[in-house]
This record gives C-alpha cells, sequence and structure tokens, in this order.
C-alpha cells in the first residue's frame, strides 16, 4: 500500500511538472511573438527623437517611421531623414515605410503608395520641403495652391539619390 501511494505521488508531481513546463512553453511563445510585432508604433510627439538626424519630432505633418521586419521601429523628424537613414540601412530588413499625411496630423500612412510633394511654400522640418499625401487628389490640390512637383515613392527615392 505504501508503494502504491509513492507511485501516486510520483505520478502527480510529474503531472505538475509537465502542466508547469507547457505553461512556461506557451509565456515563452508569447514572448516571442509579441517581441517580433511588426506595426508601427505612435509617435510621441515633444519627446521622442529623430533616428537619424537626433532632432526632437515636433512637427505633427512631415515625421515619419520605418519598422523592421523583425519588428523594430525607427522614427524620424521628417520623411528625408527616413530616406537618408534608408542609404546607410539594410534595405531588405525594412518591412514598413511609413509617413504623416499632410492633411491628417499624426496620421501615419504607407509612404510606398503615397504621393510626395516637394514646394518651398511648404517647408519641412529638415528643409527639403517634401510633404506626404495618402490621397493623390489631395497632393494635387495643394500642388496647385503652393507649386512644386509631386513624385510616387519610386520617383522619390531617385530623387533622393544624389
Amino acid at each position: 500500500m505504501k508503494n502504491a501511494k509513492r507511485f501516486h505521488e510520483h505520478l502527480i508531481n510529474k503531472s505538475d511538472v509537465s502542466k508547469t513546463l507547457k505553461h512556461y512553453t506557451l509565456m515563452a511563445l508569447l514572448l516571442i511573438f509579441i517581441s517580433c510585432n511588426v506595426s508601427p508604433q505612435a509617435i510621441d510627439y515633444g519627446n521622442d527623437g529623430c533616428h537619424f538626424c537626433k532632432m526632437t519630432i515636433v512637427d505633427k505633418v512631415h515625421a515619419a517611421e520605418v519598422v523592421t521586419k523583425k519588428g523594430k521601429v525607427y522614427k524620424f523628424d521628417a520623411s528625408e531623414c527616413m530616406i537618408n537613414f534608408m542609404k546607410e540601412f539594410e534595405i531588405n530588413e525594412i518591412k514598413l515605410y511609413l509617413s504623416n499625411n499632410y492633411t491628417e496630423p499624426e496620421a501615419l500612412i504607407d509612404a510606398t503608395k503615397a504621393t510626395f510633394l516637394i514646394s518651398e511654400n511648404i517647408p519641412s522640418p529638415m528643409g527639403a520641403y517634401l510633404s506626404a499625401f495618402k490621397n493623390v487628389n489631395d497632393a494635387k490640390k495643394f500642388q496647385s495652391e503652393k507649386g512644386g512637383d509631386l513624385y510616387s515613392w519610386t520617383e522619390l527615392l531617385d530623387h533622393f539619390k544624389d
């Protein structure tokens, strides 16, 4: 009878260990999943600094952000800083390119699908006069009012190659 009781206690302990291991494994997998989340982060205007030029990000219509495939976020005070950063970074590691939508302060949009306006009548933080628009018609409207040239993402990258 004593041996049966010990055997039963041994089985209970193994079951507890198995449950504990499953619990820790689940927690580790959850932590890995959360830490590799590839999504934008809100920019804390007035507190976050530009990864490229180190200035504090305050302009709510010109800021930008890059998110890597591993989920690391780099924030910029202007789209031109993001583009200059790309020259020094392995771009194959970048998953998301985001710029503020000029017509909707603080809203980050997919920079690869945006229309960009370079107009000397719309100053940007680093002096490139570069603004991003989610809607091409908004970009054309501002171009007719402020002047300047429109660019797609690819055209913009070519423009800044020099």
